[in-house]
């Protein structure tokens, strides 16, 4: 039995590598731990907290995540851009997991700044899912 969280951690890693929108700007670049010296643009995927929302017969999940682009293109067009496609990608088509049950996936809002190194900027991506574990 997978974690619905890992599950779907995996599965939107699988699908903004896959998708032509945000390929198009990052390439493969979607990280969990950044590489030494990464090559902008780029997407982290977390950090990710896994509350368990049980009721009865059914093991729930409420999982929140963030997904963050990080750019070193002048001013936050590029970032905008980046995180549009990266919230139309893991939105639509529904994502799916072949373990557990994903009840639903949102966008609950992104925050654009810039990093105190003064050359980053960031859009950072907040989403909110539920999922059931038979």
């Amino acid at each position: 039995m997978t974690s619905p969280s890992l599950e779907l951690q995996g599965a939107i890693v699988a699908r903004l590598k896959a998708v032509a929108g945000v390929a198009s700007f990052i390439g493969q670049r979607v990280y969990d731990t950044v590489p030494a010296n990464p090559i902008f643009p780029y997407v982290t995927v977390g950090p990710m907290v896994e509350l368990s929302d049980d009721v009865d017969c059914i093991k729930g999940f409420n999982i929140t995540f963030d997904i963050n682009v990080w750019s070193r293109a002048v001013g936050f067009p590029e970032a905008e851009k980046i995180s549009d496609a990266v919230r139309v990608g893991i939105l639509e088509p529904e994502l799916a997991l072949t373990e557990n049950a994903l009840v639903y996936l949102q966008h609950r809002q992104t925050i654009f700044s810039r990093d105190p190194d003064g050359l980053t900027n960031r859009a950072r991506m907040s989403f909110e899912a539920f999922a059931e574990q038979p």
